[in-house]
């Protein structure tokens, strides 16, 4: 036990404290951003992060992961707060919360083993373009002084590495990128002009609505698209971190935590949240490994909110978009697209038709799902081209082997390659190779035993495997 606490929380106290520092800069423009994307203060965003980040360091199943308010989740809230306000929100949070517990405890997180690495390569490619894509509303308007910054802080992010490495570079370059704008004064836009900060401690709060099945109906459909894509965003991001530390952590528990962290911060006024790739990346790709980082990351974001929250206001936007799109390079799978000559093509198709399903719809959930189903679709059509049957005359018997998967795509197949004109009076149709997987091929099967038998031959089965 003890041991297992010293592996999370302190082997790794230095960097992870780092880590957590520089993941917030990342975090500040999202939050406000998701917020607007919400209709809903940006405190309420501000404060539901530094909630979901607290608890997910606790109660998570990923260390290092870095979880909070989603772009993609907070589109998914607009319609009901326009149309019910946000003690209604708060209430889908709760429920959101219950129904993520509720998918940790019956262990839904193996589905996950369901999306092949086509769709979880194009979720990454995917979401690295809608990040950049959200960057480049903050260059409207602005001066050469805007795009100065930006290449500005992007050079240092790359250049202090070479010869400096205590410091993650990103909080060298914000920090000297905000110092710079001050000495400047050159009308640069702020995270103070984006919103106004006003500290003010969230207190446990009963979502003021009628409790009745009519609030219960009006809140379920939100709460189970938030459930949703905040299980799939959630546990792809985890599969995503898993391989970059190359270890293994439990979906399940992280489930949990994901219901834990919501339901709590639903009752302290705040909204539904989930892993971010861009973040997580972030915090992983600067050393932070352990449940410190995510946990020092949200101290330091309430630190700025109410004691350094003049500091947190000066921040030039330019300096945060910087470091936004040194994400994007980072976790765009560059090497995929230099060997692509030497991927399968379906592969390929797959993995752009994520992409660009994700990026015409801004729902990651949509883009998975669809590639999900057309990977299934595929196999299922490369399994059904891949049935054999064989025809083996033995003395007065007639055999046809078959071979390979037997289900409702190939299920013609086989009736097509049977010869009911055969003139031999015994027939044995052998499975011994084959793998009969549902109702569809077992009627196709009974229906070849009915015509032979019709035409007055005896057939015999040999070898069934039913699955």
């Amino acid at each position: 036990m003890l041991d297992r606490i010293q592996q999370n929380w302190f082997s790794n106290v230095r960097a992870d404290i780092l880590a957590g520092i520089t993941t917030v800069l990342a975090l500040i423009p999202d939050s406000l951003a998701f917020a607007f994307i919400a209709g809903v203060n940006p405190m309420i965003s501000i404060f539901s992060s530094i909630s979901i980040l607290i608890l997910i360091s606790f109660f998570g199943g990923r260390p290092g992961m870095v979880s909070t308010t989603a772009g993609s989740m907070a589109v998914l809230m607009t319609a009901l707060v326009a149309q019910h306000g946000v003690e209604y929100l708060f209430a889908a949070t709760i429920l959101t919360g219950f129904l993520q517990y509720l998918m940790g405890v019956l262990k839904m997180g193996r589905w996950m083993s369901f999306v092949p690495h086509s769709v979880v390569t194009g979720f990454i490619n995917s979401l690295a373009i809608l990040v950049f894509i959200a960057q480049l509303r903050y260059f409207d308007g602005q001066s050469w002084l805007m795009y100065a910054m930006v290449i500005g802080t992007l050079i240092i992010i790359y250049t202090i590495p070479k010869f400096f490495k205590a410091v993650p570079s990103p909080l060298i370059a914000v920090a000297f990128m905000t110092i710079a704008a001050m000495l400047m004064n050159g009308n640069l836009q702020t995270v103070g002009d984006l919103a106004t900060i006003e500290p003010a401690v969230p207190f446990f709060h009963i979502p003021m609505i009628p409790y009745t099945w009519e609030t219960l109906w009006i809140i379920l459909p939100t709460a189970l698209s938030l459930a949703i894509v905040g299980y799939s965003e959630t546990l792809l991001t985890q599969t995503i971190i898993d391989e970059m530390t190359d270890t293994k952590t439990s979906k399940d528990k992280e489930m949990r935590g994901q219901g834990i962290a919501n339901t709590v911060t639903g009752f302290f006024g705040g909204m539904a949240g989930c892993a971010l790739i861009a973040e997580s990346a972030i915090n992983i790709k600067v050393g932070g490994r352990g449940r410190l980082s995510t946990l020092v990351a949200a101290l330091m974001l309430l630190l700025l909110v109410f004691i350094l929250d003049d500091i947190l206001n000066i921040i030039p936007i330019a300096a945060l978009v910087g470091v936004m799109i040194m994400v994007c390079m980072e976790i765009f799978d560059w090497k995929y697209f230099v060997q692509i000559r030497r991927k399968p093509a379906a592969h390929t198709f797959i993995m752009l038709l994520t992409i660009a399903i994700v990026v015409a719809t801004h729902n990651l959930a949509i883009g998975v799902l669809v590639g999900v189903i057309v990977s299934a679709l595929l196999y299922a059509y490369r399994s059904a081209t891949q049935l054999q049957v064989y025809k083996d005359q033995h003395k007065d018997e007639l055999i046809y082997r078959v071979q390979g998967q037997l289900f409702f795509v190939s299920s013609d197949a086989l009736l097509e390659r049977i010869d009911f004109a055969d003139e031999s009076r015994k027939v044995c149709l052998d499975f011994e190779k084959a793998h009969i997987w549902d109702q569809t091929a077992r009627q196709t099967i009974n229906k070849i035993v009915l015509r032979l038998e019709e035409k007055g031959k005896k057939v015999r089965l040999s070898g069934q495997s039913f699955h």
